[in-house]
């Protein structure tokens, strides 16, 4: 046998073996090459190539190892340079075993989410922010009755809260801040799943009160800043709660805040910007663990309670209420 081929047989063996070394499912791996064509082949996924293993140095890419089916079962889309606008691909639907997708940092993203998603069944958590997707919240996203959470901010979304949210059974929290999301918070975000802990819904064009319903839930973080909603928020205070952050800042929200129950978590508390009246709760002083407060800009009157950790906050923390006084404000004169 000729040099030439010995030569040429072993390069069969090894692009062979080669082959057979490859853990990436092939259907995936053309999945993921035709997602990338419909991207517009961006520089960010240079190393996306039909001759490479995908469950290997492909940037955004992890395949299921723990079970060793290598199925992609995490896809992260961020910061992705492209050339100009692209919708988001129809094709993202056609990773079967996908547990985690991430559409993130890049404003030439545009159009609106796919349908197509629906046929990620195994899909826990989806992140579409830092984009220019539009069109309102689907309701076909109730149909992934897998998802722990539900990321959509910081797009061009519009249109109201979607009822149907509290119906996916594993939902832990939904982050819709900073978009044009308009109209109230439905009553049936008062029956989130006991499993659900975050509620964040800032910067957004929310309007009126706060459901009854929601007294009900016992969330660690809320976040409702900068809306326009109003009247009474104290009924998603409660002193045998396990809140963690509650940030109310912006909106027109009047109550008395000396009667509010605290919860002994509490580490944020941002109420500034309202029409809240009274005094404030003596149980600020016992909560071990703030380390954000702020009141400023509302109509609380009486002196600051001595202890715990407010006076460690500045002034602007008290600021611009009707005859707050105390440290770290000015001295009082009447109380």
């Amino acid at each position: 046998m000729s040099r030439l081929s010995i030569l040429i047989l072993l390069l069969i063996v090894l692009s062979f073996s080669s082959a057979l070394s490859e853990l990436c499912n092939p259907r995936d791996k053309q999945v993921l090459l035709k997602i990338k064509k419909e991207l517009g082949n961006p520089t960010t996924l240079s190393s996306w190539l039909p001759t490479t293993d995908c469950c290997n140095n492909w940037v955004g890419v992890s395949c299921d190892t723990v079970t060793q089916t290598y199925r992609v079962h995490n896809l992260d889309l961020s910061d992705l340079n492209l050339p100009k606008p692209y919708s988001i691909p129809f094709s993202i639907g056609n990773i079967p075993y996908l547990e985690f997708l991430s559409i993130t940092g890049t404003p030439n993203i545009i159009g609106t989410i796919p349908p197509t998603i629906t046929k990620l069944t195994k899909l826990r958590n989806l992140y579409i922010k830092y984009t220019n997707v539009s069109g309102q919240i689907p309701r076909f996203l109730s149909q992934i009755k897998t998802l722990e959470f539900l990321d959509l901010s910081y797009n061009k979304l519009s249109g109201n809260l979607p009822a149907w949210l509290p119906s996916l059974p594993n939902l832990v929290g939904i982050s819709f801040d900073g978009n044009r999301i308009s109209g109230a918070i439905p009553d049936s975000f008062g029956y989130f799943p006991k499993s659900f802990v975050m509620l964040s819904l800032s910067r957004n064009r929310l309007t009126g009160k706060i459901p009854a319903t929601l007294a009900k839930l016992d969330v660690k973080f809320v976040y409702l800043s900068k809306n326009m909603l109003e009247g009474d928020a104290s009924l998603l205070f409660g002193s045998e709660k396990h809140t963690r952050h509650m940030y109310l800042g912006n909106n027109s929200f009047a109550f008395d805040l000396g009667k509010l129950g605290l919860s002994k978590t509490l580490e944020g508390l941002d109420l500034s910007h309202n029409r809240l009246y009274g005094t404030l709760p003596k149980g600020l002083t016992s909560l071990k663990d703030l380390y954000y407060l702020d009141v400023s800009y509302n109509n609380l009157c009486g002196k600051i309670p001595r202890g715990g950790k407010l006076q460690e906050f500045d002034a602007s923390t008290y600021a611009h209420n009707k005859c707050l006084c105390g440290s770290p404000l000015p001295s009082c004169k009447r109380f």
